[in-house]
């Protein structure tokens, strides 16, 4: 499968399901103490500047850092799933691929990435983590969570679905080894600042075991970093 094809059939998966993933999965967070947790610390550490919520979906996460206090922006490849969000929530979304963000350099004072990068390939998933890297300030924090194994697929492999609630997709999902995009994370200009990792809640997600990897976007030596680059627009256009 080429990469480009694994895009649409994400896109056009996530934006058949939209509506049912969205009333499913809710209000999931109140039953995910660890992630609320994780969230809190992550916004306590970001207190200024607009933050990225990469793969919002329907946009649950985003309205939880939202009641933080923080100015959040959330980001998916589906149109079926911003239009959702926006339904939802009163925050701005915007439609685009993570692998090429529709954002200035350094504009981002922090980032989170829940389960999205599981359906991308390491190749992908490297232009991503190094599009993370370039719009995070330096010293940025951000949070990438993502499957690691369950009954069915170990560390390292993959599985690809065709019916989702009765609905017909065809979505590859890729369960990673958390010392490798630890590795992934840090080649893009990260540096790991935590690791956690968890079972799965009983009756409220997949029962996958999950990580999920606190890292921070490095400072640089000098002034090379395309701070100046307007190649792409700001956070502040985009979302308006």
């Amino acid at each position: 499968m080429s990469t480009r094809h694994g895009y649409r059939s994400t896109r056009h998966s996530y934006d058949t399901v939209a509506a049912r993933y969205a009333a499913e999965i809710d209000d999931e967070l109140q039953a995910k103490p660890w992630d609320r947790a994780l969230l809190g610390a992550f916004a306590e550490q970001t207190p200024g500047g607009p933050i990225l919520d990469v793969g919002c979906g329907p946009g649950h996460v985003s309205a939880y850092l939202a009641g933080w206090g923080l100015d959040v922006v959330g980001l998916d490849l589906s149109t079926g799933m911003g239009v959702v969000a926006r339904q939802a929530t009163s925050l701005p979304f915007v439609t685009a691929d993570m692998t090429a963000l529709p954002v200035r350099s350094g504009a981002i004072a922090g980032l989170v990435c829940l389960y999205a990068v599981i359906h991308l390939d390491p190749a992908a998933r490297a232009t991503a983590y190094a599009e993370f890297a370039r719009v995070l300030q330096p010293g940025g924090l951000a949070i990438i969570a993502f499957h690691v194994e369950d009954d069915g697929t170990r560390m390292g492999g993959h599985k690809t679905v065709t019916t989702w609630w009765e609905h017909e997709v065809e979505l590859t999902f890729h369960y990673l080894d958390p010392a490798a995009e630890t590795v992934a994370l840090t080649a893009a200009g990260f540096e790991l600042v935590g690791r956690f990792d968890r079972a799965p809640h009983p009756g409220t997600e997949h029962q996958s075991h999950r990580s999920y990897l606190l890292a921070r976007r490095s400072v640089p030596s000098g002034n090379d970093q395309g701070a100046g680059d307007t190649t792409r627009r700001s956070i502040t256009t985009i979302s308006s």
